[in-house]
């Protein structure tokens, strides 16, 4: 089995609703890292101080087969069409350990994609 890991970058208001459709289109879970982020706009300041936008980092541990189909349920779910919302993009994985406890769940995903 081939996996991807697919990273979101997502303003902490729309992070629950990413993961639940995401979880719901078939990712098997997700871990979030609350970040600070800056962007091609300048960061708002109060009284002298910067206020930097709170980021959540949302990953998902997927089989290569099902990327593109939860790409879109991401982008949809997030409504990344909209300035500002978030980014996602996907990295290959080289190895893998501890997934034995979800390796049915996967096999029963890539059986049912294909019949």
């Amino acid at each position: 089995m081939q996996f991807k890991l697919i990273m979101a970058f997502v303003k902490p208001s729309i992070t629950d609703v990413v993961v639940d459709a995401m979880k719901e289109a078939g990712a098997t879970g997700a871990t979030i890292i609350p970040a600070r982020g800056t962007g091609i706009h300048e960061a708002k300041s109060f009284f002298g101080l910067s206020i930097e936008d709170q980021t959540d980092i949302i990953v998902f541990l997927v089989e290569e087969h099902v990327v593109e189909d939860l790409m879109k349920v991401m982008q949809l779910a997030g409504k990344f069409d909209k300035p500002g919302t978030g980014i996602a993009f996907v990295l290959p994985v080289e190895h893998i350990a501890g997934l034995e406890s979800q390796m049915k769940k996967f096999k029963d995903q890539a059986r049912d994609q294909y019949f």
